[in-house]
């Protein structure tokens, strides 16, 4: 038994150290690379650009022709809530002239259709400002995919860690225009935005 126990102690601590040798015989490969590797990414500069959201905003085609999208959008849903509360007004006066001369019936039938009538101005309000704000989400989030795709080509060869947009009151204390990629930026933009979408 005592013999038994010691034997089983030393086969034990061979099969530790046969263990303990694979387990890190097989790591050295790795280790390796992975020094190899962060010594080659410690010669890269760091380096950060950055973009002006005004000048984009004030030189992008495609920004521009969205805005007076939206604009246009904006002035048809006011016109047709004017025509719509113009129309209420005019039954409104009809009611008021006819006033003395309508029945009970008449007068009850009035308030009626008239509480209809803003119910029904309130729910087409409602509808064209969703309507709206569906349609600004929509040309918000085109343009961020059109400005982050062409990041995503422009630094292809990876020179910048990070682009940055930049906008009046935003904290950034010190930017150096050579970093400044607003330019190109805005020329890669427009000349994109021409021959996927001509103008007519």
């Amino acid at each position: 038994m005592k013999h038994l126990s010691t034997i089983l102690s030393i086969l034990a601590l061979v099969l530790v150290a046969v263990l303990f040798y694979f387990h890190f015989s097989s790591r050295k490969a790795p280790v390796t690379t992975a020094r190899v590797a962060a010594v080659d990414s410690s010669t890269q500069p760091f380096r950060i650009a950055y973009f002006d959201i005004d000048s984009l905003q004030a030189h992008y085609e495609y920004f521009k022709d969205a805005f007076n999208q939206m604009k246009s959008k904006e002035n048809q849903m006011s016109a047709e809530l004017t025509n719509l509360e113009n129309s209420y007004q005019r039954k409104i006066k009809e009611w008021q002239d006819k006033g003395p001369n309508m029945t009970q019936s008449e007068g009850e039938a009035a308030q009626r259709e008239y509480g209809q009538m803003q119910q029904r101005y309130q729910r087409r309000k409602m509808e064209l400002e969703q309507e709206l704000e569906k349609h600004k989400v929509e040309l918000m989030t085109d343009l961020r995919k059109k400005v982050e795709d062409f990041l995503k080509e422009y630094n292809n060869d990876r020179t910048y860690a990070y682009i940055l947009s930049y906008e009046p009151g935003f904290i950034l204390y010190y930017k150096d225009s050579a970093y400044d990629i607003t330019g190109d930026l805005i020329e890669g933009l427009n000349s994109k935005y021409k021959k996927k979408e001509p103008k007519k």
